[in-house]
């Protein structure tokens, strides 16, 4: 499901291969049969598309001809669309705030094209790789900050979320208005939001395809988007709920939750249960993944992922797929919490959640409530600034602490040029305008690494297309996301907590055990196993892309993957970014890039 166009003077406007315009007239397309409402004045001046799966209904999408999209468009329904306004000066673009549905755009022969995949973009101008960009996304991905706005691709860049941006047909700078803001609204509890926003999301799901399946891994989040879907279906529908676990294991702690949950409903839910075997295991041929717009989450769990879709679809006719993801981000509260009790002087609640939060990591309270003490008194464009002088810094880990950015260990496998990028992308960074200032310490984190989430769990629905199913995760929902960031501070979950208000929002839907769950149980074994024995694979990538770009020392990467396979306690994040970077390289260098042509037929070339 792609969508693009142009906003130019010239006549000549190539189309992807296999795209077709969405009305006559118009200068956008669609790849592909993703859902699309096209609308327009009496007099013509004005057309507006509604990109996407959107809840509104016919008379309200009617209005938005007439009277042009109010500003809160693209979260006022449920679903993940975009809204673009066709006028003769050029189109305007609303996205998503929670970049659930990323738009791109390019400059175009005097003029603009836009589109929700970037790599065809890239194509159409013939765009090469953003190292910079790379280093970011191996290096750095805990701080989104620093890529924000920029693709994989030079020269093409990523649409401001939650905006209205102009993009004039005489190629003049675009003009960005922020739309949205996630402001706190008082006295409205957050579980009342929170399940309202989840089930109009799931709703609008199962209304498309009362076939659709869901993951149910007896997690809080799995199970919530299992019973949401199971209880929206229409009469005689059964959900089919799939619980993958390790072959030969079937009294782990998340099978039984989720057998609590199928049996809660069983009119309603048809429980599968699909088998791990060696054949799924992580890091299992990395490099055979589709090519995607940018690395995606779910690289290194490729022949899982492949094997479930692919057997969902073959065995039970799944074409739409829901999972829990991204339940985690919008959840939990970050560290940075803390800081915002005590710039609000509530002192007593941030020494309590302190005490929690250090029990919880088994670390002392002491440094928690000092580093919160002196992040209270940063802004971020003050913490950006210093960002500059931070980044590769060997062996600084800031993993669980109180900082607007927490730092990864820069990793001694690192290339030559890699800190060099990582400090001109700081720079940048700092440079920027915050688009949202003003907001709590702990929403503008939430922010931030939500976007991050939500877009490049669009590269896994990517994935997911190439076996034939739609991919789908409502808690990313921008509606869902408004609901849960406009929570005030005295609403807001304590930060070593287990997800209460989702179990407060489910109230009388989950199984009263699966809502009192504090943990969740893991594939770590499996995770170790599959390093080792991929490692010849996996060790044989350290010569490829990255190594050449600068960004990683073949021999240090290698030696670096032996210990981990050997399972020594060390951080592997960014080995797994490093590898899952390294895979999307070779499947885009490995696919050819796609092809435009003109109206004609003939083949264009940008």
């Amino acid at each position: 499901m792609i969508f693009g166009g142009f906003s130019t003077t010239s006549t000549e406007q190539p189309l992807p291969v296999g795209a077709a315009l969405l009305a006559p007239g118009s200068a956008a397309w669609r790849l592909g049969d993703g859902p699309a409402a096209v609308l327009a004045t009496a007099g013509g001046y004005r057309r507006v598309l509604v990109l996407g799966h959107c809840g509104a209904r016919d008379f309200e999408l009617s209005l938005l001809a007439e009277a042009g999209p109010p500003p809160d468009v693209t979260w006022r329904w449920p679903g993940t669309y975009t809204v673009v306004e066709e006028t003769p000066a050029g189109a305007v673009v609303h996205t998503d705030p929670a970049s659930a549905q990323p738009v791109y755009a390019t400059r175009w022969r005097g003029g603009w094209a836009w589109s929700t995949s970037s790599r065809l973009l890239a194509s159409l101008i013939g765009a090469a790789i953003d190292t910079q960009r790379l280093a970011c996304a191996v290096f750095l991905p805990s701080v989104p900050a620093l890529a924000a706005g920029r693709s994989f691709f030079d020269g093409v860049d990523q649409l401001a979320p939650g905006a209205r941006t102009e993009l004039p047909a005489d190629g003049t700078a675009w003009r960005v208005t922020t739309s949205w803001r996630p402001e706190p609204v008082p006295g409205w509890p957050a579980d009342i939001r929170l399940r309202e926003a989840l089930a109009a999301a799931v709703a609008l799901r199962t209304a498309a395809d009362p076939a659709l399946s869901s993951d149910l891994s007896g997690g809080l989040d799995s199970t919530s988007i299992t019973v949401l879907a199971a209880t929206a279906l229409p009469a005689g529908h059964r959900l089919n709920a799939v619980t993958v676990h390790p072959d030969g294991d079937l009294g782990g702690a998340d099978l039984h939750h989720a057998r609590l949950a199928a049996a809660s409903h069983p009119s309603r839910i048809a429980h599968h249960l699909l088998p791990l075997t060696d054949e799924h295991l992580p890091y299992t041929a990395i490099t055979h993944i589709p090519v995607t717009d940018e690395p995606a989450p779910s690289t290194l769990a490729r022949a899982r992922l492949t094997g479930q879709l692919e057997w969902m679809r073959d065995a039970l006719g799944t074409r739409t797929h829901l999972t829990g993801d991204g339940g985690d981000s919008i959840l939990f509260q970050p560290p940075i919490h803390l800081a915002d009790l005590i710039r609000h002087h509530r002192f007593r609640r941030a020494a309590g959640e302190a005490f929690g939060w250090a029990r919880l990591r088994h670390t002392r309270v002491g440094p928690l409530l000092r580093d919160a003490a002196c992040t209270a008194r940063t802004t971020r464009d003050q913490a950006l600034a210093a960002l500059a002088h931070a980044v590769g810094t060997p062996g600084r880990n800031d993993h669980g602490k109180v900082a607007w950015f927490p730092l990864l260990p820069h990793p001694a496998w690192a290339g030559d040029q890699a800190a060099g990028l990582l400090t001109e992308a700081a720079r940048q960074a700092a440079a920027v305008s915050d688009q949202l200032p003003g907001l709590d310490f702990a929403v503008r984190v939430l922010v931030d690494e939500i976007r991050e989430v939500a877009r490049t769990a669009a590269a896994d629905a990517q994935l997911a297309a190439a076996s034939g199913v739609a991919l789908y995760n409502p808690f990313l929902d921008p509606l869902v996301v408004d609901a849960v960031l406009a929570t005030p501070l005295g609403r807001r979950p304590p930060l070593h907590v287990y997800k209460p208000v989702l179990a407060r929002a489910m109230s009388g839907l989950l199984p009263p055990e699966t809502a009192a769950r504090a943990t969740k149980g893991s594939f770590d074994a499996d995770h170790y196993t599959g390093l080792r024995v991929n490692q010849s694979d996996l060790s044989a990538l350290a010569d490829n892309y990255l190594a050449a770009l600068g960004l990683l020392q073949p021999g240090p990467f290698r030696r670096h993957l032996v210990q981990a396979a050997a399972g020594l306690p060390m951080p592997l994040a960014t080995l797994e970014q490093a590898l899952t970077v390294e895979a999307w390289l070779t499947a885009h260098h490995r696919d050819p890039a796609p092809t435009w042509t003109v109206p004609a037929g003939s083949e264009f070339r940008g």
